[in-house]
């Protein structure tokens, strides 16, 4: 596409957005065939792999350790059976979205209806700079970075610090955080009753285990196999609108469309980590239109050439270097470390 400037450039994109919405408004239809067969394939593998870590633990703990890796890998795929669920776009019905998420959520350790509500805020608002806060990592621009005090600049330092947003951040938030939904910028009185119910559905799950096997088993089983899918689930979640491209503008300037395509990543990653995380590295596609299955995201993909071209591609590596990147710089349009940020104020200064 030939752009010759931002007004034809956003002329153009958006109307291609609504063309690329009506074709993936075809691939909208849910198949509880193939909804089942992925519970079985993500089941199966999962709780066969956990029988062998509570048999193991006791006298081989390095072997169980081992096996949180793809264990906790299963749990990612079942946290994005439950984001589809989320969608309603799994099953056919919404009864079997729901009870199928709210079952998923004693799995991953997240209250189903609570985080339906704010991930569909996140949808509604992403790449939105008036709007931020909703289901996003905390992405200040240069201009409020600049403005704050020395104090405030050290705790967003070490917030977008790569330990603390993709290290310690993802397992605070699932076990700790979520438990009273901290965070969301939801009113907690809507969530709360649902919110209590996944906290007793947790206590009495665990509990039980707990007193046929023991605390510190269901521990050293649990809890590496949890810290293993909050690290993979922390950085797709990350690199899905944090790259140096990403889009983002203010709200009488703000698309949703345009933001689904320029501010969402098409992350390419081998086939089989594809499988592991059920398609939401197409995650344009998914922002475009949310109501695709993710068994049929990559036929939505392959049936049309500008979906493979329009939106930001990231290779795995090139998404491993983007915690670097802290701040939206309002003049380039383009995320920026701190070090750049120096740089530019280095550069104003003389």
């Amino acid at each position: 596409m030939d752009i010759l400037n931002e007004t034809q450039f956003s002329a153009e994109l958006r109307q291609l957005a609504k063309q690329l919405t009506a074709h993936c408004n075809h691939y909208r239809d849910a198949s509880n065939r193939s909804a089942v067969i992925q519970l079985i394939t993500t089941s199966a593998p999962f709780f066969a792999l956990l029988g062998v870590m509570f048999w193991v633990a006791p006298f081989a703990y390095w072997l169980a350790l081992i096996l949180a890796v793809p264990a906790g890998a299963l749990l990612t795929r079942f946290f994005a059976l439950q984001h589809d669920c989320g969608h309603g776009s799994f099953f056919t019905s919404r009864p079997g979205n729901e009870w199928v998420g709210r079952s998923i959520s004693v799995l991953t350790f997240t209250p189903y209806d609570h985080w339906r509500r704010s991930h569909a805020m996140h949808h509604a608002v992403s790449g939105n700079l008036d709007k931020r806060g909703f289901g996003d990592i905390d992405t200040k621009t240069v201009k409020e970075y600049a403005a704050l005090s020395g104090w405030g600049k050290l705790r967003y330092r070490l917030y977008r610090n790569p330990l603390i947003v993709l290290i310690i951040g993802p397992p605070l938030f699932f076990l700790v955080l979520q438990r009273l939904a901290i965070g969301s910028n939801l009113p907690l009185r809507d969530s709360l009753p649902g919110l209590l119910t996944h906290n007793a559905m947790l206590l009495a799950v665990y509990g039980g285990v707990s007193l046929l096997l023991g605390v510190k088993l269901v521990l050293m089983v649990i809890l590496p196999t949890i810290l293993v899918a909050t690290w993979i689930g922390g950085w797709l979640f990350y690199v899905q609108h944090q790259f140096e491209e990403a889009h983002w503008d203010n709200a009488d300037e703000w698309d949703v469309k345009i933001a689904a395509l320029k501010g969402s990543s098409y992350l390419v990653m081998p086939q089989i980590l594809n499988w592991l995380t059920c398609n939401i590295a197409l995650h344009h596609i998914h922002h475009l239109c949310s109501r695709i299955p993710n068994y049929r995201l990559q036929e939505c993909l392959r049936a049309n050439d500008e979906l493979q071209t329009v939106a930001p591609r990231l290779t795995v590596w090139q998404g491993l270097k983007t915690v670097r990147l802290a701040l939206w710089d309002e003049t380039s349009r383009k995320l920026i470390s701190f070090r750049e940020f120096a740089a530019l104020r280095k550069l104003q200064v003389t």
